[in-house]
């Protein structure tokens, strides 16, 4: 419950949106974090369809809304609408994190932040690693973009082949990464698992509702694999699941998450929220599902 009594003209909104919605935990950690600083914010989500983007970004700006953050499909779609994008988002091709400051909307890229103090904390080196990653959108951009500082080399597959080269052809012109763009089929899957060192899943594949559904299967999956599932909702998904079975070193999304949403918070608010509190209040509420 929040501190504040009463949600008047006053308050500030923060919110998330996406299509579909039913997942996100952001309400849950956002809130629990306004609660413990006595902010005069309440945090929501909204499902808003791509057809309905643009009007809903016009009824933004000229609203109390002054935080946005953007989940699947409109990390990439929302950028014509903003006002201004920091300059790694501008290089990325994707946006997570919006700011409204009296009707100008600034975009960021909390992501890459996110991913990458993730994969440190669980001691994970990118350093001359090879990666696949799965999915070629926003988070898929954000990711790439965050290895490609110090990795050896990225491959991208998705089920449009087109999308994946053209991501890793941005990728390669920007920061001169090795990249290469492949399918999803079962044939390239098997050889490129064989030849990395992490793979990490972008796509939504597994997420909650559809909880028993994996991007790969099972038997293409190897004990020497690093497996990185940006879902957080389950906490294991399918994937993860069967890589703990083979003997693979596992990471869900929960970490990347609240990272990327502490720093968004502390960037719309000015003030640092408990990430601690924000991880506990998450974990209590999946823990009850």
């Amino acid at each position: 419950m929040l501190n504040n009594p009463y949600i008047g003209a006053s308050t500030n909104i923060l919110c998330v949106i996406g299509h579909p919605i039913e997942h996100t935990m952001s309400p849950v950690m956002h809130n629990a974090a306004i609660n413990d600083l006595s902010l005069d914010y309440i945090y929501l989500a909204f499902d808003i369809p791509p057809n309905d983007l643009k009007k809903a970004i016009v009824g933004f700006k000229k609203s109390n809304i002054i935080g946005i953050n953007v989940t699947i499909p409109h990390k990439e779609a929302i950028i014509p609408y903003l006002d201004e994008l920091e300059p790694l988002s501008k290089q990325i091709g994707a946006v997570n994190s919006v700011k409204n400051e009296g009707g100008v909307l600034l975009g960021r890229n909390t992501d890459v932040f996110g991913a990458k103090q993730a994969l440190r904390d669980a001691g994970f080196k990118i350093e001359g690693k090879k990666a696949l990653i799965l999915g070629a959108g926003g988070a898929a951009r954000a990711i790439s973009f965050a290895l490609s500082e110090k990795i050896d080399e990225i491959f991208i597959s998705n089920r449009t082949k087109e999308r994946a080269i053209k991501l890793a052809k941005e990728l390669h012109d920007k920061t001169k990464i090795k990249a290469t763009g492949k399918d999803m089929s079962e044939k390239t899957l098997r050889s490129l698992t064989y030849s990395v060192d992490i793979l990490i899943n972008t796509t939504p594949i597994g997420m909650y509702p559809l909880i028993n559904i994996s991007p790969i299967s099972k038997d293409l999956l190897n004990e020497n694999l690093f497996i990185f599932d940006i879902i957080y909702n389950p906490f294991q998904t399918q994937l993860l699941k069967d890589a703990k079975e083979i003997g693979s070193k596992i990471l869900n999304g929960l970490d990347m998450f609240i990272n990327q949403g502490a720093l968004a918070f502390e960037w719309w608010t000015g003030k640092k929220p408990n990430i601690k509190l924000m991880k506990e209040k998450i974990i209590e509420q999946l823990g009850s599902k």
